[in-house]
């Protein structure tokens, strides 16, 4: 991944659905800044021995501790809070392990690549980030994690502008034998809003190639990590979300 894929073989946020399609897209590794400046990161995670339910559950537990948030990826994983009324959401044992992500924000802090930063994660259902329901199922896909983010540097290098970036992020989950696959795709300054693609950065913004490209690796490795030891985890913690 030193090099940028070429922008042609990115999927276009519009044609997200294109997800549920069996098989593999031609490139399903890489990073590139798109024609309009934005950018985009495309990774194929495997994680031998671990479920969809271990994913559901890791994302709403995670969230209750900043030591949870930061044994996923300790290098560059600092925090993780939620707003009072989001903590009880998730907390609420009478909400199914779906009602405990989606609509829930996550601030974290972490390093991508370019320094510190608050990031503002939005968990979506997969119906608001404008998939086609009818075909949301298996074996097409066995649990999406989708958010609208916002990210800013803390304390950003000298004249360096600190703009507010927009991300859509989404962590698709397939079984495959032994396991599942999380096929991860970022697109940097755009988000989904009622269901459509919008672009959102200023007009002759183009994010420097160090951005995805950083995003690119630090995915890679949080995820290989949090493979390494997630059946385990669970197994300790019965699934139990406390």
């Amino acid at each position: 991944m030193e090099r940028p894929i070429d922008p042609a073989k990115a999927l276009p946020l519009v044609n997200l659905n294109d997800l549920l399609n069996p098989g593999y897209f031609e490139v399903e590794i890489g990073w590139c800044v798109m024609p309009d400046g934005s950018g985009y990161v495309s990774n194929l995670n495997t994680m031998p021995g671990v479920t969809a339910d271990m994913l559901k559950w890791w994302f709403a537990w995670h969230s209750l501790e900043p030591l949870r948030y930061k044994i996923w990826y300790p290098k560059s994983h600092y925090h993780v809070s939620l707003s009072d009324e989001d903590r009880a959401k998730v907390l609420d044992p009478n909400r199914s392990i779906e009602e405990k992500l989606y609509g829930i924000t996550h601030h974290v802090v972490e390093n991508i690549g370019g320094g510190a930063e608050n990031i503002y994660i939005s968990f979506m259902s997969p119906e608001n980030c404008g998939f086609d329901m009818s075909r949301f199922h298996a074996p097409n896909v066995a649990a999406l994690f989708a958010a609208n983010g916002v990210s800013q540097l803390i304390d950003p290098p000298p004249g360096v502008p600190n703009f507010k970036g927009p991300a859509f992020m989404c962590h698709f989950i397939r079984e495959i034998p032994g396991g599942v696959e999380m096929r991860t795709r970022f697109w940097m300054g755009k988000k989904v809003i009622n269901k459509q693609a919008t672009h959102l950065l200023p007009k002759g913004i183009s994010l420097p190639p160090f951005v995805p490209q950083g995003l690119a690796f630090h995915n890679v490795h949080e995820f290989a990590n949090l493979a390494s030891f997630l059946p385990r985890l669970y197994e300790e913690q019965q699934g139990k979300i406390e």
